[in-house]
């Protein structure tokens, strides 16, 4: 018995399926529903099951495998035009089973994919040094209380530091502004701590943005000219995963 791993959908018919091997060794193919096509695997019952993938949610190196395998075969069908990406781990027992139900959210997956269409996902990190410069503690006035010039020493660190953090803010802020000048839309995702990024200073906005090829050359120009003071960190061009998901009910 075998089930039906799906990777994404794409328009257009089975006549070119992607070239790599998928989840389970398969060769994937395209079943195809009206101008719409599942980009879908063959995968044997047993593993890949309800109780099978759960038991693999809970295996770390089989997980893996399993989305690097799922995410090579994405990548290799949005080489040939726009996908929208399918959840890891979407089965359905038959073709007729996708067909089904690429025909109920045709009008979804259709809006997915002209939302990418002849556009490409880049990456903008900015790394920001979030603390102040020198010490500017108040002196303590004669007959001051023990103990004030302390106080008065940790109030003057909070105040830079809060000062810092600001200024960190007003510059990712102003390198998110500059970049969506010339992208489509926008993600923005949670902040790496330091000890992830290998950075000594603090990551102040992680993003990425949907450009028009189009516009590639002056997204990369404004994104690249702003963050004064602050470190900038542009990747891609990517497939626009981040913007087209389809992920079956």
């Amino acid at each position: 018995m075998s089930l039906v791993w799906v990777y994404a959908v794409r328009d257009g018919d089975a006549d070119d399926p992607p070239a790599v091997s998928g989840v389970d060794g398969e060769r994937p193919r395209v079943v195809a529903a009206g101008t719409l096509g599942a980009v879908v695997g063959t995968v044997a019952d047993e593993g890949f099951d309800e109780a099978g993938l759960a038991a693999a949610m809970e295996d770390l190196a089989r997980l893996e495998a399993l989305a690097r395998a799922h995410h090579a075969v994405v990548v290799e069908a949005g080489s040939a035009g726009a996908v929208a990406p399918v959840r890891l781990a979407t089965v359905f027992r038959d073709d007729e089973a996708v067909v089904a139900m690429l025909r109920e959210r045709a009008d979804e997956f259709k809006a997915a994919l002209d939302r990418v269409r002849g556009r490409r996902e880049w990456g903008v990190k900015v790394y920001a040094d979030t603390r102040a410069g020198g010490d500017d503690s108040p002196a303590p006035a004669p007959g001051d209380r023990p103990g004030t010039a302390y106080l008065l020493r940790r109030k003057a660190d909070r105040d830079r530091g809060a000062a810092g953090r600001e200024r960190a803010r007003a510059v990712a802020e102003s390198v998110a502004d500059a970049a969506g000048t010339h992208a489509v839309d926008v993600r923005r995702f949670a902040l790496q701590d330091a000890r992830l990024s290998g950075r000594n200073e603090e990551m102040v906005l992680n993003a990425t943005f949907l450009v028009d090829e189009t516009q590639e050359a002056e997204f990369r120009a404004a994104v690249t000219g702003a963050g004064d003071g602050a470190t900038v960190e542009l990747t891609g061009p990517w497939p626009p995963f981040s913007f087209a998901t389809a992920d079956p009910p």
